[in-house]
């Protein structure tokens, strides 16, 4: 996929959200959790649901279709993870039930990355 066809593709994804992608960007967007986010962001061949470059964290939300593509699920969590890249995934029914608790682990996930980011410059 070339470079014009992932952001036309972001793009897209960005418009065409689903329910839980909207409810945790409500909560995410703008520096609400002391980090800033990035939605729908293009890394390499891939469209991040939720991204922080800072700290290399990447959210991903997984429907009912992520329960038959698991193999391609766990492929590309690999190669985001070989690139340095740790990623955070939830079922879009934890974010409609228990946001509380999907914000909660974000919190704690971006809190001890940056205490590592600190510790190793």
């Amino acid at each position: 996929m070339s470079k014009l066809q992932e952001m036309t593709k972001a793009r897209y994804l960005r418009k065409e959200e689903t329910k839980a992608e909207k409810i945790l960007w409500e909560e995410i967007r703008n520096n609400k959790l002391g980090i800033k986010f990035r939605r729908q962001h293009p890394i390499d061949r891939f469209i991040i649901d939720f991204y922080v470059p800072k700290i290399k964290l990447a959210i991903e939300l997984d429907g009912e279709i992520h329960k038959e593509n698991k193999e391609y699920d766990k492929m590309r969590t690999e190669y985001l993870n070989s690139k340095n890249i740790k990623v955070l995934r939830f079922w879009n029914s934890e974010i409609e039930t228990d946001l509380k608790k999907v914000l909660d682990k974000i919190k704690i996930t971006t809190t001890n990355i940056q205490s590592v980011v600190v510790i190793n410059n």
